[in-house]
């Protein structure tokens, strides 16, 4: 597998760049550290989340720790300016008000290959560390950039993803991939580009699953790719929260969440536990990174992975239509 990290078991970082919430540093770095003593060795990152926020206290609390003894992604596409913005009427697209708690720096995007270095030397410098295992092209897709999103595509693909494979070549980083909400630039990068996998947020999960299913995860089996499953709790929706896809929850969703949950009771699972296995069970995931901005919530999604579902849960949720009938079932499912 071309995306490979220590542990299938991510830390997903966009809360520590205040998403949804003013966290304490302290909460931030103490989650960070409760992640580390739980055995989690990968950690992603990005600009984006709360405007360097989050990589500057994950910087902070890994720093401590030997470099050598955990694998690094963060993402590209997107610049920190010195110049100050108004954080609740940043461009963010679909995803409007998610950091307006973060950082007032104003974001830009640029995903020119000069573009791309410029952020990974930030980067680095907000990580306190001097190098990156896996760099993610982030949101060249439909839902930030609208219309016009096949453009920014092709800037990314003409720019970011050709400097990416020089440094790749180079040896200055292991991977690169793309970072995105949808599954269908991932699908294009294969045919334009050399890829080693995709960070794809909520697009395999118990809840949505079936478009990824249909190409772009047994391509990437197939191809020896790697992918890492952001959002496996879908924004929170899945973890008895009301947020999907970062907004709140339609009736729709909260419909078919409420079928999940009914098979749940039936057969006394914790629906978390049931989205961590499902998304964990295809052998082309190399990783899953559930985000958290509590200590507690790192042992709690541990647990959750390792928790006994009987076979007949994932048996019923395809007799009901629930889950895909060619999606791979967890061990015993």
């Amino acid at each position: 597998m071309r995306i490979s990290v220590p542990t299938p078991m991510g830390f997903g970082t966009a809360p520590l760049g205040n998403m949804y919430r003013n966290i304490p540093t302290e909460e931030a770095l103490d989650t960070v550290e409760a992640a580390w003593q739980q055995g989690i060795r990968y950690f992603d990152a990005a600009p984006m989340y709360g405007a360097g926020l989050a990589e500057i206290r994950l910087g902070q609390a890994l720093a401590q720790h030997p470099r050598d003894a955990y694998a690094l992604s963060t993402k590209v596409g997107r610049l920190i300016l010195d110049e100050v913005e108004d954080t609740t009427q940043r461009d963010l697209g679909e995803k409007g008000g998610l950091f307006k708690y973060g950082l007032p720096n104003k974001i830009v995007y640029d995903y020119t290959a000069d573009g791309t270095l410029r952020a990974i030397e930030a980067s680095l410098k907000r990580l306190q560390t001097d190098r990156l295992d896996i760099v993610w092209i982030h949101d060249p897709a439909r839902d930030f950039h609208g219309e016009a999103w096949r453009e920014v595509f092709d800037v990314a693909m003409n720019g970011a993803a050709k400097a990416l494979t020089r440094l790749r070549e180079e040896g200055v980083i292991k991977a690169w991939g793309l970072g995105v909400n949808r599954v269908e630039p991932c699908e294009m990068a294969l045919e334009q580009s050399d890829p080693d996998g995709f960070l794809i947020a909520g697009r395999y999960t118990l809840l949505d699953h079936a478009d990824a299913l249909r190409t772009l995860m047994p391509a990437s089996a197939a191809r020896g790719l790697g992918i890492v499953v952001g959002g496996p709790y879908n924004s929170g929706i899945l973890a008895g929260g009301a947020h999907y896809e970062y907004q709140q929850a339609t009736p729709d969703i909260l419909a078919r969440v409420e079928a999940l949950r009914q098979v749940c009771s039936e057969y006394e699972v914790d629906i978390r536990a049931a989205a961590l296995q499902f998304s964990l069970a295809h052998p082309a995931v190399a990783a899953v990174i559930p985000g958290a901005s509590q200590p507690s919530r790192i042992a709690e999604n541990l647990a959750l992975a390792a928790a006994v579902i009987p076979a007949g849960f994932w048996q019923e949720l395809r007799k009901r239509g629930l889950i895909a009938q060619d999606a791979p079932l967890p061990q015993g499912g």
